[in-house]
């Protein structure tokens, strides 16, 4: 019965803290060298709307589904974690801007990984 379960994204906590999160990299991707729009930032941002995209879309499906779109939400943190390394040795971000980043990426992890572990198999 649970694998037909479906859940409200906008009340899951993992989708708040994604949204936060992507929030957290647009404003920051914002003050990156205008030459890098095509590059990192693009990049950077892509991931960021894909962590919160992927709980939602898959939000609405079965738990088996569902816990596939969480596995693309967590691959696009891990992508961003090193794509905030990347900026961060291209003097783009600060160390306290890059450590924000990394523990919002490493709480939404947690986070999600306990959620998704919740879901039938």
């Amino acid at each position: 019965m649970s694998e037909y379960k479906r859940h409200n994204f906008k009340k899951l906590k993992i989708w708040e803290n994604g949204m936060d999160l992507a929030k957290l990299i647009l404003d920051t991707t914002d003050t990156f060298p205008s030459h890098e729009k095509f590059g990192l930032k693009s990049q950077m941002d892509r991931c960021a709307f894909s962590i919160p995209s992927n709980i939602a879309e898959g939000s609405s499906r079965t738990s088996k589904s569902f816990r596939h779109f969480i596995d693309i939400s967590l691959g696009s943190s891990i992508e961003l974690h090193t794509q905030t390394l990347l900026a961060f040795h291209r003097n783009y971000i600060s160390e306290d801007v890059t450590k924000i980043i990394e523990n919002k990426i490493e709480e939404f992890q947690r986070m999600t990984m306990s959620f998704q572990n919740t879901l039938a198999p």
